[in-house]
């Protein structure tokens, strides 16, 4: 049997890799031929969550790079029936050339991958967004050049997925990251201890505090998807969070602002912020096409 890669988090490839990747996402973003790598192969999209960025930006890259994406939603597939994960994943390995998954359980991604013999990429899971946290650092190299290291990133919000994987790319890019989070809705606790051993990581309770000189600013919604029962509770917990042109101004002068979008304007960020001239978060939805095009092309494109 072929060995094969997967991309389930930032830390999966090398810094190296990662950079390489990132450089190879550039040059397909400015034009440059890369081919049809995928000619001939196909991507299995499994949604357990619905998308639009994610489904859309992975179903034109595949079809960019000459492959052929099959959409999967629940309704399409006998997981909702009771097909264990294991089985989906050995017989899509005979049909397929690689998974994407965007589901909410990760131990249910990771069981996929540990069964799957084909290339396996977390297109979102309730712990890790992997793809979306290499699209934001795709933006910042546009703004701030190639090298990441010691760059300061501040997230204002929750302690989410995205989150986790801010704390995953600065564990590999030595970027320095400032987390303000209201109590409770910290990050993942064993994913930020390891991102402490590889990067300058501070958690604080005060956004002002994170983002005093910051060169980005990062924030996603309050209550994310499955998670709308809370939604008033994390109104209320999450007040003097919000990301307005007071809290901007405490940033870099030269800031950018990034948000992985939906965005909910008037309570995360204000509307000025976001179509404010340090915004970057259009940019930053467009490269979610150009890095995962170079992702599959260095799991399934050979």
């Amino acid at each position: 049997m072929a060995e094969h890669r997967d991309f389930l988090e930032i830390p999966d490839f090398s810094t190296d890799e990662l950079y390489d990747t990132l450089s190879l996402a550039h040059r397909i973003k400015r034009g440059d031929r890369v081919g049809q790598p995928l000619a001939g192969k196909s991507l299995a999209l499994i949604f357990q969550k619905s998308s639009t960025r994610t489904r859309v930006s992975f179903e034109v890259g595949v079809y960019q790079l000459g492959g052929q994406p099959i959409f999967l939603s629940s309704r399409d597939l006998q997981l909702d029936r009771g097909e264990p994960i294991r089985d989906t994943a050995r017989v899509l390995s005979r049909y397929v050339d690689g998974i994407m998954i965007r589901t909410f359980d990760h131990a249910d991604l990771q069981e996929l991958a540990h069964y799957a013999t084909i290339p396996v990429i977390n297109g979102l899971t309730d712990l890790l967004h992997p793809c979306q946290v290499m699209a934001d650092v795709m933006t910042i190299q546009e703004t701030f050049g190639t090298d990441l290291s010691g760059r300061k990133v501040a997230w204002v919000g929750d302690g989410n997925n995205v989150a986790n994987s801010w704390l995953n790319a600065a564990y590999r890019f030595g970027i320095e990251l400032h987390l303000a989070c209201p109590p409770g809705y910290e990050p993942d606790k064993e994913i930020y201890e390891r991102a402490r051993t590889g990067a300058t990581i501070r958690l604080t309770h005060d956004p002002r505090e994170a983002v005093e000189g910051a060169e980005v600013v990062a924030t996603d919604v309050w209550a994310s998807m499955g998670q709308e029962a809370e939604a008033e509770e994390r109104r209320q917990a999450f007040r003097g969070f919000q990301v307005d042109e007071a809290l901007m101004e405490l940033a870099a002068k030269d800031a950018i602002f990034l948000h992985c979008l939906p965005a909910h304007r008037g309570e995360e960020v204000t509307d000025e912020v976001l179509e404010g001239p340090q915004s970057r978060v259009f940019d930053e939805a467009e490269n979610r096409l150009h890095i995962q095009k170079a992702i599959m092309i260095r799991l399934m494109g050979g």
